[in-house]
């Protein structure tokens, strides 16, 4: 694919800044990204926090890994909170005075060192702390350089879930995102729900937030589904095969999934696969085995390919309590596997349009959950039909509206220079 040729000044090299390559949606998402840019002529950095994760081995060619360093835990605190003197009780309780601080505010001061000693053209963060770390270490260090930031989930909800409101990291963070997100060049909302939110809940004014979503969708993952897997449970004339994917959290709410599941293997013969790895997991096979449905129960932790399991499976329910856009539902759709989600705060609702490509059901209501499965594994939805609407998400149209606000963003700055 050629170059994009704009006029003027472009975001001719492009930081992506990340807490890690731990394994989830929006790192992904950021990957496709990259690659995206790669491929439009644009230079990338790919700056980590932490140089860990599933998805390490998936940085493109041509991207440049850059590890930032740790400082001392009080400095790293103190150059934040004493950074905006009108921010300064903002900051204080959950910066300076928490117990155990994010990694990525261990790094602002090495964050300001790359900023200076690599000039990149623009900053685009994902993840709330890496957000806040982008836009605090140009505003310490009193650099030109735009910050997009981009948020992937409904904060509010997010942070008032019980096991993350206990935690000064989480509770704080609504404040802290009215008060610093208003600094960023722009703020990018992987969802409309998001977007309101943001504009609604923490105040963001809506000129500042634009809505684009996820890249998921591209011959790579299409490839990927192709390809062999070699699982008994999907091989032909075995029984149906209920798929999830994600973190075992509070969030995803696989517990509701395993019950709803027990009362599907009531009726018909089924199988269930959660793929993915959590805290959560000694919980969750605990209730299996209460329910006594561990022989057609399989958790087999993190997978590089879970695509090759969408293409097979008979539908995928996502459970959630809430989301920002589930990337889940968008790459079973371009798998062509039915799905079914919780109608819960978040993207659920505008993938599947209110149902018309997907059921919508209750949240943590695990009779509803069984019904619409029954009713999935039934009658399942045309094949077609979930493939046209995987293509609104593909990743060539977010590189496209990234790279749009990206260069515009670049311009801007130049012309304030």
């Amino acid at each position: 694919m050629p170059a994009d040729t704009h006029p003027g000044t472009r975001a001719g090299k492009i930081a992506i800044l990340l807490p890690s390559l731990e394994g989830g949606g929006a790192e992904r998402s950021m990957l496709n990204l990259a690659k995206g840019f790669l491929a439009r002529g644009r230079d990338v950095d790919l700056v980590l926090c932490q140089a860990k994760g599933a998805l390490l081995g998936e940085i493109p060619a041509g991207a440049t890994m850059t590890e930032l360093e740790a400082t001392g835990g009080f400095w790293a605190r103190w150059i934040i909170v004493k950074g905006n003197p009108k921010d300064f009780f903002a900051r204080l309780r959950p910066v300076l005075l928490a117990k155990k601080i994010a990694p990525e505010v261990a790094r602002i001061q090495s964050l300001q060192t790359y900023i200076a000693d690599s000039r990149p053209d623009v900053i685009l963060s994902a993840l709330p702390y890496a957000n806040l770390c982008a836009i605090w270490a140009k505003e310490i260090s009193g650099s030109r350089v735009p910050v997009i930031v981009s948020e992937r989930i409904a904060l509010s909800t997010h942070c008032a879930a019980p096991s993350n409101f206990r935690k000064w990291k989480w509770r704080y963070l609504p404040e802290l995102v009215r008060r610093t997100y208003p600094k960023a060049d722009r703020v990018i909302a992987v969802s409309d729900h998001v977007a309101d939110e943001l504009i609604t809940t923490i105040g963001l004014h809506q000129d500042s937030v634009t809505t684009v979503h996820n890249p998921v969708v591209d011959d790579n993952l299409r490839t990927r589904a192709q390809q062999t897997l070699e699982h008994p449970w999907f091989a032909q004339d075995e029984p149906p095969v209920i798929l999830a994917a994600g973190r075992f959290t509070e969030q995803k709410d696989f517990a509701t999934l395993i019950r709803a599941f027990a009362a599907v293997r009531a009726d018909k013969e089924a199988r269930l696969v959660i793929l993915g790895e959590g805290r959560l997991r000694d919980d969750l096979e605990q209730l299996v085995c209460t329910l006594g449905i561990q022989a057609d129960v399989c958790m087999p932790g993190f997978v590089e390919n879970p695509f090759q399991y969408m293409a097979r499976a008979s539908v995928l329910v996502l459970s959630s309590a809430y989301e920002g856009l589930p990337g889940v539902l968008i790459q079973a759709l371009a798998c062509g596997c039915p799905v079914i989600s919780t109608d819960c705060p978040g993207g659920s609702s505008e993938i599947l349009e209110d149902g018309k490509y997907g059921a919508l059901v209750s949240i943590g209501k695990a009779d509803e959950m069984a019904k619409a499965i029954l009713v999935e594994l039934d009658d399942p939805t045309p094949r077609a039909i979930l493939l046209h609407r995987a293509v609104d998400f593909s990743v060539e149209r977010a590189v496209s509206s990234y790279l749009a606000l990206l260069d515009t963003a670049v311009n801007q700055a130049a012309d304030r220079t």
